[in-house]
């Protein structure tokens, strides 16, 4: 199995946190991608390479930056033998391609020819979730309904469901719709879907379809990864699997928050996510 980490985005809204900060205490942050920004003791995205490596399911790494940021990801992934770095060769958040049209990128360019792990560069999750059952549960799951994706869902309160894409699942865990941003008066559920998705070998051709109907359409429509899934449940088997929460680094306080827990409530920094 192979793994994609989306770290393509300019993290327009955390720069310019920092920019706007007038204490000085963040200047370091400046200018650094939010998969490279320090958590803990290591970069956020370093967090993922050693739990992607120890769940003993994934063989190589494939991180989608850009030109603006492609030199740091470089320097940084010189430490780890099987990561390989990929620039969309954009320069801005205006001309982005969007994380689908990235996901595809890499597909290509790897020549991947397998079950692919996605993750949003911006993304981590609590202690308790685990790669390695993650990827059991997705290997039942090809048993069962060959060429079937796994998606992940955590409980979110009533006012956060316009924050993220929210998943209605049948009794069997199958997603049968997936809503974004909703309010809470336009859906019963509560599950949030982060971005992290176990695409099946056989749905990844799907990538290639969806693009090209939505490639007049507006950037929003093709950028988040969700809208992606959204589309997909209608075509190929999605089913969810339950975790307790994440971090979403998106601004300074979340950025604050990620890094607090990491430092002082991190119990096995060794284990974290295997």
């Amino acid at each position: 199995m192979k793994a994609v980490i989306l770290a393509a985005g300019y993290g327009t809204r955390l720069q310019k946190d920092v920019l706007s900060d007038c204490s000085g205490r963040y200047a370091h942050l400046a200018g650094v991608a939010k998969p490279l920004l320090p958590v803990g003791d290591r970069a956020l995205i370093s967090h993922w390479v050693r739990a992607l490596s120890n769940s003993g399911g994934v063989d190589c790494i494939y991180v989608v930056t850009n030109a603006v940021y492609l030199g740091a990801f470089e320097e940084w992934a010189a430490h780890f033998p099987n990561v390989q770095i990929l620039s969309d060769q954009t320069t801005c958040n205006d001309n982005r391609l969007g994380a689908v049209a990235c996901l595809q990128l890499s597909i290509k360019h790897f020549q991947i020819d397998d079950h692919v792990v996605v993750i949003g560069g911006d993304t981590l999750f609590r202690e308790d979730f685990s790669v390695r059952q993650v990827l059991e549960r997705f290997s039942d799951l090809q048993a069962e309904k060959d060429g079937g994706c796994l998606v992940l869902s955590y409980q979110c309160a009533d006012q956060e469901t316009q924050k993220y894409g929210i998943l209605e699942v049948d009794s069997d865990h199958r997603v049968v719709c997936m809503k974004e941003k909703p309010l809470p008066t336009e859906t019963a559920s509560r599950r949030a879907c982060p971005c992290f998705y176990v695409f099946s070998k056989k749905s990844l051709h799907y990538l290639d379809t969806f693009l090209e109907e939505k490639k007049d359409a507006p950037i929003g429509q093709r950028d988040a990864p969700g809208n992606f899934v959204s589309w997909l449940i209608h075509r190929a088997p999605v089913y969810a699997h339950h975790i307790s929460g994440r971090f979403d680094v998106g601004n300074l306080p979340s950025y604050l928050e990620c890094d607090l827990y990491f430092r002082d409530k991190l119990r096995d920094a060794q284990s974290y996510m295997a």
